[in-house]
């Protein structure tokens, strides 16, 4: 027997006698009866504790109960891409708004089905090694976020299926169900569709805004993907979101919670808030007086956990004072263990198929293959003049350029995990081009600037107590105070950990503190820079002088000193460093800033073939509450959704050579790039495309992957086409609603071969509430084996009722050889022939609505890679 089903074998026989030993504790307890059922065994567990062990297990670190056997748990994980966060290695796979790119609902399931086996494995790994009370390793995912990404400037819409409530059901549905599993009793994971309801930034003010939007606004484009996820897809969890609506804080409230969730949709999962959601009842909001009244409210309207571990504390005090009674209390606990059963924590490994798991799922060929699939298909090809593209793999030099051509970073997007082995662009067309091309690499410029630190070598410089490197001083705590919990020397300072990652010892990458502290001994008189960058926050000390100091405020980016040297004298160095939440970062760089000579890379460079300029933004711009400012960007969120001029000019410089130009651009959200659209030749959006994104791209630079991505979002010509941000109706906003001409529609995409729609068929007429088929035969006309998706758009004339311009109601990803037909049907339900009236009540159309199917919008005023059909049907 090999080593590996060894340590399978050792592994399901200790998971085996953990559980057994927690079902034969001295007294036998009717809920450690596997044969009751669920219910059963949920009411008899309950009714063992007492109110202060209930209150502990409505946060989000429960802790054991070790008289009744009940080991430690900690709900809080995140799978929004592959398994986040986890100290193990796991399959990375593009960012949310990639996936949705895709339009196929297939290769979701599929990554959802792989995440939650990679997932059981890593808490089989935890509980092994008595680790169930740590975050991000157990089996209840805060995952999808299905919010509506109805704003470019959000930074968090990147974590989104896009602006589109069907794209984002149906997509949130595949997910849902691919995670949980189809087994009759089990969960195979659980997953939490968040954050209800009314949530989309801006990310400075998510702790203090209220929300208030039309009944038609609600139900048209805030609440169908939640209510499909609940009703339909049995979603175990819902998250409550930070903001207020209608000025009562989401996790508290009368419609949503209350009418909504829990009475007309009779949701029987669990709800969580968002992490530190219910303190902001009575430190922001100030809707409440205090963590008693809050904590009650939010239970009373069905919040049954608190993520933060701290207002629900008051639950004991909040019974002994007449606030909510112990049985309001019970409700809660009770769907909280119903999960934990239904997940086959309490119940013996050999009768839960997914706690069988083997170890050898994670990072397995199945799923990095399916990780670069969805890379390759979520990729959008916006511009292709003169046939540009493909590159031929013979070319004699390729130069590589820009802020993401080599950003390990932006290809992971966020609330990421760790793969063993990534790819950036750089590294996708060396591999792919070979040894016979010459590929050059320069950055150029940064993502908002051309001011460059030319990095010196100076490795063998550092060096403490005569060891080479430094001395590096790790705290379990914010503030460098006490004793350090662990001291080892380091060869150089370049950490990057996603929150959580273990740094070393006990220290997790959240909520410590690091001293490192080294002699830099000068080799000439001069000038050298030294570059900090960290989050959050540092210090940097020269000779005991205090030099950068951001340890109260910091920006993600950098800051620097320059050192002006003398031959052989020694400088002391010493960086202080703390970090929060979130992913943790700390490097000291060193070299001289030098402004990018646009003309001096080109006359370096004017014998290349092609230049491909690898630009757009990254997760170290946008995304949750992020302390950036860099012109543009503030809080996480865009100001401007422009591409950064400096990028702008620099293609403008690269675009007189007369040599090709191919755009890549990186990003999570719509960008607005007239000049490029207009100028050069080729533009490629990649989003953040995982751990394979780099070899996805070549794949599609050089033809051997032909580009069906679609733009799940609107990309906008300027600033001008947003209404402002705060503002929650939908007037003007997203393809649904937008009157303006976007740069690239929702839905558009090119292919390098051609597509031809004909023989559309449709009943002429229907009666109301009864389900019909629209179908269509769609034929590769070009040359070349292609992928498209294929669209269906319901268009209401009837300008008297208020509807969206246009709907998607149907989507499907075919593969078509060259020459070769398919025929494509939708079925359109009653639903599907509806509408929301004014009173937020869905109805059934009546009279003549419009269908049309093709490879994009109706109305798409850009050249596409096929055509348009449209037929008309009479509801009566």
């Amino acid at each position: 027997m090999n080593k590996r089903n060894l340590f399978r074998l050792a592994t399901l026989f200790l998971l085996f006698s953990i559980v057994s030993n927690a079902q034969n504790t001295e007294k036998k307890y009717l809920f450690q009866n596997p044969k009751l059922s669920f219910e059963e065994r949920v009411n008899d567990l309950v009714s063992q504790l007492t109110l202060e062990e209930k209150v502990a297990q409505m946060l989000n670190a429960a802790p054991a109960i070790p008289r009744l056997g009940i080991p430690a748990y900690n709900w809080w994980n995140e799978t929004l891409h592959g398994v986040a966060r986890t100290p193990f290695r796991v399959t990375v796979y593009p960012q949310a708004i990639a996936m949705a790119a895709t339009f196929d609902k297939s290769s979701l399931f599929k990554m959802a089905d792989y995440s939650a086996l990679e997932g059981r494995v890593i808490y089989n790994k935890a509980v092994a090694l008595g680790r169930t009370k740590e975050g991000y390793l157990g089996l209840t995912y805060w995952t999808p976020n299905i919010n509506i990404f109805r704003d470019p400037r959000w930074g968090r819409g990147q974590e989104t299926y896009g602006e589109d409530p069907y794209l984002t059901a149906m997509l949130g549905d595949s997910f849902v169900k691919g995670l949980q599993g189809d087994d009759p009793k089990y969960l195979k994971a659980a997953a939490c569709a968040k954050h209800y309801a009314v949530h989309s930034g801006p990310e400075p003010l998510r702790h203090t805004f209220n929300t208030d939007v039309s009944a038609y606004d609600l139900w048209d484009t805030y609440l169908p993907a939640f209510q499909k996820l609940v009703v339909d897809s049995k979603v175990a969890g819902v998250m409550c979101a930070y903001n207020a609506f209608r000025t009562q804080p989401c996790c508290a409230n009368d419609e949503l919670m209350t009418n909504i969730l829990r009475k007309q949709w009779n949701f029987k999962g669990y709800v969580t808030s968002d992490c530190q959601a219910i303190d902001d009842f009575f430190k922001t909001h100030k809707t409440h007086p205090d963590a008693e009244s809050a904590s009650a409210d939010a239970v009373f309207h069905g919040t049954d956990l608190d993520c933060g571990n701290v207002a629900y504390r008051a639950l004991v005090q909040a019974v002994k004072d007449g606030k909510i009674p112990e049985s309001q209390i019970d409700i809660s606990v009770k769907r909280l263990f119903m999960i934990r059963f239904q997940l086959g924590m309490f119940d013996p490994v050999l009768m839960v198929k997914y706690a069988q798991t083997p170890e050898s799922v994670l990072e397995n060929n199945e799923h990095k293959a399916h990780a670069l699939k969805m890379a390759q298909q979520s990729i959008v090809l916006l511009k292709n003049e003169n046939n540009t593209l493909p590159l031929n793999k013979k070319i004699k030099k390729i130069v590589v350029l820009g802020p993401n051509a080599d950003n390990p970073i932006s290809i992971l997007g966020n609330y990421n995990g760790t793969p063993s082995k990534l790819s950036t662009v750089l590294d996708g067309i060396k591999e792919k081009v070979g040894k016979n091309t010459e590929v050059v690499y320069e950055k150029a410029v940064n993502f908002t600037n051309d001011t460059l630190l030319v990095y010196t070598a100076v490795k063998d410089q550092f060096s403490f107590e005569g060891k080479p490197g430094f001395k590096a001083e790790y705290f379990n705590n914010t503030n460098l105070s006490g004793s350090p919990e662990a001291v080892r020397t380091e060869t150089e300072l370049d950490h990057f950990w996603q929150e959580g990652e273990k740094v070393i010892g006990q220290i997790n990458a959240n909520n410590f503190s690091a001293r490192y502290t080294t002699d830099f001994k000068a080799t000439t008189d001069g000038t050298i820079t030294f570059e900090l960058s960290a989050d959050d926050g540092y210090r940097f000390f020269v000779n005991g002088k205090q030099v950068i100091d951001t340890w109260r405020r910091n920006r993600w980016g950098s800051k620097t000193y320059k050192l002006e040297t003398k031959k052989n004298s020694v400088y002391n160095l010493v960086v202080e460093y703390w970090q929060g939440e979130g992913k943790a970062n700390i490097k000291l760089a060193t070299g001289n800033l030098v402004r990018s000579d646009f003309n001096a890379i080109l006359n370096r460079n004017k014998d290349a073939d092609a230049f491909v300029f690898v630009g757009g933004i990254s997760p170290q711009l946008e995304g949750e509450e992020m302390k950036v400012n860099y012109p543009g960007f503030n809080g996480g969120d865009r100001t401007s959704i422009m591409l950064p001029a400096v990028q702008t000019e620099f293609m403008k410089a690269l675009n007189t050579t007369g040599k090709p130009v191919v755009f890549v651009m990186m990003t999570g959200s719509a960008i607005a790039i007239p000049w490029e659209a207009a100028h050069v030749p080729a533009i490629l959006n990649a989003w953040y495309g995982g751990q394979a994104a780099g070899t996805a791209i070549a794949d599609v630079l050089f033809g051997d992957y032909n580009p069906a991505g679609r733009l799940p979002v609107t990309f906008y010509k300027s600033d001008s086409d947003l209404p402002p941000f705060v503002d929650y109706t939908m007037e003007n906003r997203t393809y649904r609603y937008f009157k303006g001409q976007p740069l690239f529609g929702f839905g558009y995409g090119l292919s390098y071969t051609t597509f031809n729609y004909d023989q559309m068929n449709v009943p002429e007429s229907a009666p109301k509430g009864k389900e019909i088929t629209a179908s269509v035969r769609v034929t590769n006309t070009g040359k070349t084996f292609g992928e498209e998706v294929v669209q269906l758009y319901i268009t209401n004339p009837d300008k008297s009722i208020k509807t969206p311009l246009k709907a998607l109601k149907g989507f499907t990803r075919i593969s078509l050889k060259s020459g070769e037909s398919k025929i494509v049907s939708f079925p359109l339900t009653p639903n599907d022939l509806s509408y929301i009236n004014s009173n937020g009540e869905l109805t059934q159309f009546q009279g003549k609505i419009d269908v049309s199917i093709g490879g994009s919008q109706p109305d798409e005023a850009l050249k596409t890679s096929g055509n348009i059909v449209k037929k008309s049907i009479k509801l009566f």
